[in-house]
């Protein structure tokens, strides 16, 4: 398949890895990917701010840069970011009486996906560790972010690739439902509550003795590991696609406050 990478703003910005992880982890299993050079961002913190006016433009934005390209699939390493696709930006471009952009946004959504919708329900992926070569070897905890769990719909899919990469022990968190007080916008305009939150998850995840905490938001991987930061905390925050990339002969190493991949920098 020839697969369209959507990189989300925050990843292109703050952590190219996790967009390279994605990448390799798509070539691993022989598809083509293409990047398309005008994305920028998906417009979801601006509508969940409220701003649907300036929304519109940005969306207008998306929709043209990956209709110039032609890609069986989107994919993305984001589960808020995919599902702003679908629930808020063809409402964007209908309120702005733009039906030709509604229609455009709705299409490019239902190709849309995020990463581990992509991998299991169009890929066939189950075995992480047999189909991908994933190798991890350290103890794993996750959590699972609002939005792909919520209003994605993705249920499970991404705790189970994480359990089956080869070497990793993964152990799961208490308040696994629970939001890490992130929420884009959120975290700044509620501080206090924010930080309440946040404080919670990263008592929670210390207390699974894992040695990473993995997600499928950067975002919110952002966020914890700031919190844990500021503990000086020895737990990592790791992409999970960066833990479906990592291999025995290319190893993802944890070794410090930042995770990197043998080789790189």
């Amino acid at each position: 398949m020839r697969v369209a990478l959507f990189s989300t703003c925050i990843v292109d910005a703050m952590y190219p890895k996790v967009a390279k992880a994605t990448v390799d982890i798509l070539e691993r299993l022989g598809h083509e990917v293409v990047f398309p050079q005008g994305q920028t961002c998906c417009s979801q913190m601006h509508v969940n701010s409220g701003y649907f006016d300036d929304a519109y433009p940005i969306v207008k934005t998306h929709v043209q840069a990956f209709e110039e390209w032609d890609f069986d699939a989107i994919v993305a390493p984001s589960g808020s970011c995919v599902a702003s696709l679908g629930h808020q930006q063809p409402m964007i471009a209908e309120r702005a009486g733009d039906d030709a952009t509604a229609r455009a946004a709705a299409s490019l959504a239902a190709r849309s996906f995020e990463l581990s919708q992509f991998l299991i329900d169009v890929c066939g992926i189950t075995n992480a560790a047999e189909q991908l070569g994933s190798y991890f070897p350290e103890k794993v905890t996750y959590h699972s972010s609002c939005h792909g769990m919520r209003l994605l719909g993705l249920g499970t899919r991404q705790e189970d690739l994480i359990r089956t990469v080869g070497g990793l022990e993964y152990t799961q968190i208490d308040g696994l439902d629970q939001c890490c007080g992130f929420g884009g916008t959120f975290s700044f305009k509620n501080a206090d509550t924010s930080g309440a939150m946040v404080a919670d998850k990263v008592e929670n995840i210390e207390a699974t003795g894992a040695s990473v905490c993995t997600g499928g938001d950067s975002s919110c991987l952002m966020n914890i590991g700031g919190a844990l930061s500021r503990k000086n905390s020895p737990v990592q925050t790791v992409h999970f696609a960066e833990i479906l990339a990592s291999t025995k002969e290319n190893p993802l190493k944890v070794t410090g406050p930042v995770a990197v991949t043998a080789g790189g920098k």
